[in-house]
Formats: C-alpha cells, structure tokens, sequence
C-alpha cells in the first residue's frame, strides 16, 4: 500500500496520512511532485489517491499526473480521496473516471470537508474554532472509514451517477474553463521582499527568481501553497488581497 498525495495548504496530507495510520502503519504518503511518485504507482499494487478539489474538479497537476503514469495504472487498486471546502459532488469520480481508462480498478471514494484554503476570498471564512471543530469531525470520519475499509467495505462517495450530476451541475459546468488549464493568473504584489519562499514552496516550479524577485509563470495549479505562507502576504490570485492565510497547522 501506498499513498500519492497532492496538497497545497497541508489540508489532504494531514487526511491521507491520518488514514495511512489506521490502515497501514508502514506505508508512506508521497507527495504528487516528488520524484518517486510514479515510481511508486508502478511498484505498490494497492494505492490510495488524495488531492484538493476545486471547482469540484480535480486540479490539472493532478490529472497531469495521472495521464504521465498511464502505463502504471493498469492492474492497480485505488481508492480516491479527495478534500473539499465547501462542496465536491463527484470530487473523487472525477479522477475514477480517468484512472479506469488506463485500467485501475477504483475500490472505492472517500470525500472529506476540511477548512477552506482560498486565502484571498472572503466567501468560505470561518472561525478559528469552527476550523477546529471541522477537522476533528474529518478524523473522525477517516477513522470510521478506516475500519470499513479494513472489513472490506470500501466508501463510494462521490462515484455514482447522482454525484456525477451534483458536480457537474454544481460547479464544475459553471467553472469548468478555471480548472481545463493551468493558471496564468498569479500576482506578486509590490510588498514582496524577495525572501524566495514561495519560488522553493511551489509544486510547479513555477515561481522562478529573477534578480532577487520572484516572477510567476503560466503554469499555477491552484493550490494556493505560496499565498498561504508569504511572510508579507503579496501573492494573490482569485482576488485582490490576502484575508486570511490558510496552512493546516494552525487548526491543531
């Protein structure tokens, strides 16, 4: 058993270790952009996916991934997970349909709420507190997860026809052109001090220094590392300024 996982803001590593842990003492959570993640694909016969929805879509750096691993896939065991904000509907479906073309047999969809991580918006804001108390109830469900999983019944969340539907329909028909490409939207502010974190933090490589300042490419996935953690809060990229910086570690 292995865990492949992409995360921005530590939401899905936190979930996809914390179910490794009930399920799999020994087995390690990778992430996406390491260089031992499709090396990992070929070699564990059972893997579990994790990655942030958006848009209840499934971000392009993770279907990326899946189409460049298409020769490892076939024969394999998944189960998808996937994080969400708000609302997924077919968050987990949306890489299930994609895996099984290339021959993975889908065991089964665990879709878990965690707090919001677009950092620029105000729209999904919530209280410390109420943060707090969103990932106590996800471990617990992860938990309860884990010990169906372990008696061989396996979730279905988000793979069936009506979940297809409520993504679709949603969001993902509505939003669709924002998650088709990578994102050349990003925007370093005038405030930036040319510290270089969020040029080292980007799973992309697409933050790249220039003459002391970080320059942004076409190639943002969206997931929001490098906002949440500028010490001088400079990057945005759905919206104007930065509301609240959004990082895993604050709700424990």
């Amino acid at each position: 058993m292995i865990g492949i996982y992409f995360s921005g803001t530590g939401n899905t590593k936190h979930c996809i270790e914390k179910l490794l842990s009930f399920l799999d003492q020994n087995a390690e959570a990778v992430p996406m952009e390491d260089e031992r993640a499709q090396k990992a694909v070929k070699e564990n016969s059972f893997i579990i996916l994790a990655y942030p929805v958006q848009y209840s879509n499934i971000p392009v750096m993770v279907r990326d991934f899946i189409r460049n691993a298409a020769s490892c896939w076939n024969g394999k065991q998944v189960l998808c997970m996937a994080t969400m904000g708000m609302f997924s509907g077919d968050g987990t479906g949306c890489s299930a349909r994609l895996l099984k073309k290339h021959g993975a047999a889908i065991m089964g969809g665990l879709q878990i709420h965690m707090p919001d991580s677009v950092c620029d918006s105000k729209l999904l804001k919530k209280s410390l507190e109420t943060n707090q108390r969103i990932v106590l109830q996800a471990d617990q469900k992860i938990e309860a997860a884990a010990k169906q999983i372990k008696a061989g019944n396996y979730p279905k969340e988000g793979l069936g026809f009506f979940c297809h539907l409520a993504g679709l329909l949603g969001q993902r028909l509505w939003f669709y052109g924002k998650t088709l490409h990578y994102s050349n939207q990003l925007k370093i502010h005038s405030n930036c001090v040319g510290c270089g974190l969020c040029a080292s933090l980007c799973p992309m490589k697409n933050i790249t220094m220039r003459n002391g300042k970080p320059v942004a490419k076409d190639h943002c996935t969206m997931c929001y590392r490098c906002i949440s953690s500028c010490p001088q809060k400079a990057i945005t990229l759905l919206g104007k300024e930065v509301y609240e910086q959004c990082r895993f570690e604050r709700y424990i």
